[in-house]
C-alpha cells in the first residue's frame, strides 16, 4: 500500500477530539480535585486540630490513597477517560501510574515484577523532578546566594 494511500486510510477512521470540550472538562474536573483537596485541608485541622500545613500533608496522603483504592477496584481508568487531564494531571494521576504498573506486574514477584517495573511510568517523572529541583536550587543560590 501507498505512503500516501495509508495516512489517508488512517486520517479518515481516526477518531476526531474536541479539545475545546476536553479542555473544558479538564478544568472543571480539576478545579473539583483543588476543591475536594481543600475539603480534606479543612477536615483534617478541624478534627485532628492540626496546623494546615501538616494538614496539607495528609490530603496528599488521602488522595494517594483513594488514587490507589480507585484504580486497585478498577474505577479510576474509567473516571479518567472521562475526566482526561483534570484527573491524570494531580498527584492522583501519579498514584495511579504507580499502582496500575504494580497490579500488572504483581504476579512475578516482589523483587522482580512489584520492585522493578512499578517505576517504569512513573520513574521518568520522579527523575526530572529531582533534576529540575537540583537544578532550580542551583541557579536560586547562585543567582540570590540562598536568600529569598
Amino acid at each position: 500500500m501507498e505512503k500516501n494511500k495509508y495516512n489517508d486510510l488512517v486520517t479518515k477512521y481516526t477518531p476526531k477530539e474536541n479539545r475545546l470540550k476536553n479542555g473544558l472538562l479538564a478544568f472543571f474536573i480539576g478545579g473539583i480535585m483543588g476543591v475536594i483537596g481543600e475539603f480534606l485541608v479543612e477536615i483534617w485541622s478541624y478534627y485532628l486540630n492540626i496546623p494546615t500545613k501538616e494538614a496539607g500533608t495528609f490530603m496528599i496522603i488521602t488522595l494517594i490513597f483513594a488514587g490507589c483504592l480507585l484504580t486497585c477496584f478498577g474505577f479510576f481508568d474509567k473516571w479518567v477517560n472521562f475526566a482526561k487531564a483534570g484527573l491524570f494531571v494531580p498527584i492522583t494521576g501519579f498514584a495511579h501510574a504507580m499502582m496500575s504498573a504494580a497490579l500488572e506486574y504483581r504476579k512475578e514477584g516482589f523483587v522482580t515484577g512489584l520492585g522493578a517495573s512499578m517505576f517504569k511510568l512513573s520513574g521518568s517523572v520522579i527523575i526530572f523532578g529531582v533534576v529540575s529541583a537540583y537544578v532550580f536550587g542551583l541557579i536560586r543560590i547562585l543567582l540570590f546566594g540562598g536568600q529569598i
